[in-house]
This record gives structure tokens, C-alpha cells and sequence, in this order.
């Protein structure tokens, strides 16, 4: 094989509010836990089977961390774009572990699949569009990649 590509994309739901920690030197990430599911039908007993894979997502892109912390909230439902990143760390008893995430950085992208009359609220819990649009329309769907002053309106 001539070379290797790392690029992953997940359509899914959130499983909680994102979690947002900041660092010594000013940057900060933001925390996802996204929930993909597929659903198909047992070929033996015809009964309709799911399964779900959780998928931990870091965001480090600063424009998208921000989006994300302004919109989503627990059950939204989002598209990712990002890099498969295997890191070790240690548990309190000192023994290695090891977390498999898709990390996003300049080169990734989200975009938000919710609409606000599916129930998409506010940091500050309220519904509706945010003042700062103001639009009032219910198609409104941020869409972000490393350059989140870009807005994609839904026809």
C-alpha cells in the first residue's frame, strides 16, 4: 500500500451535554459521546434488532468547540468528521489504558442535523433561534468546518 488516509465520519445522537475543559495555555477541548446505531431485521425470527456504538469525540478546533457548546445539547443529532486517535493513560492504580476517539481539529467538520422545532434548546435552556440569527425559521442548521463563520442555510 502506497499510503494511508485517516479520516472518519459518524452520523449519530448525543448521549449528554457536551463537556467543555480548558488548558493551562488558553486552548480548550470539548467532549461528545455519540451514539451510532444500526437497526435490521433478524433473518430467523423477523424481529427487528438494533446496536449501538458509542463513540467518544474530542473537539479541538476552536470554532467548531464553540458551535458545538452553543447548540448541542443531549439527544442531538449530529454528523462528524474527524481522525481515529488511539491515546494511553493511566487509572488511579497506575495501570495503562488506552481510549480510541475521533478527535477534530482545523481539518474537520460538524454539522447540525436537528432543526429547532425538534427541540434543540439554548445554553440557556430556552427554544428557538438564537437572537443573533435572527431568522425565525425553523430550517436554520448551523454547519461548521474549520472556518465556523460559514453558516449552510437548509432548502
Amino acid at each position: 500500500m502506497a499510503g494511508s488516509f485517516n479520516r472518519v465520519t459518524i452520523i449519530g445522537n448525543l448521549g449528554r451535554d457536551p463537556e467543555s475543559r480548558s488548558f493551562q495555555n488558553g486552548g480548550k477541548v470539548v467532549s461528545l459521546n455519540v451514539a451510532c446505531s444500526e437497526t435490521w431485521k433478524d433473518k430467523n425470527s423477523g424481529e427487528r434488532k438494533e446496536r449501538t456504538e458509542w463513540v467518544p469525540v474530542s473537539i479541538f478546533n476552536e470554532g467548531l468547540a464553540g458551535v458545538a457548546e452553543k447548540y448541542l445539547r443531549k439527544g442531538s443529532k449530529v454528523l462528524i468528521e474527524g481522525k481515529f486517535s488511539t491515546r494511553k493513560w493511566q487509572d488511579q492504580s497506575g495501570a495503562d489504558r488506552y481510549t480510541t476517539e475521533v478527535v477534530v481539529q482545523m481539518d474537520g467538520k460538524l454539522l447540525l442535523l436537528d432543526s429547532k422545532s425538534e427541540g434543540q434548546r439554548e445554553p440557556d435552556g430556552s427554544r428557538g433561534a438564537p437572537a443573533e440569527q435572527g431568522q425565525g425559521d425553523d430550517d436554520f442548521v448551523p454547519f461548521a468546518t474549520c472556518d465556523p463563520a460559514f453558516e449552510h442555510r437548509v432548502s
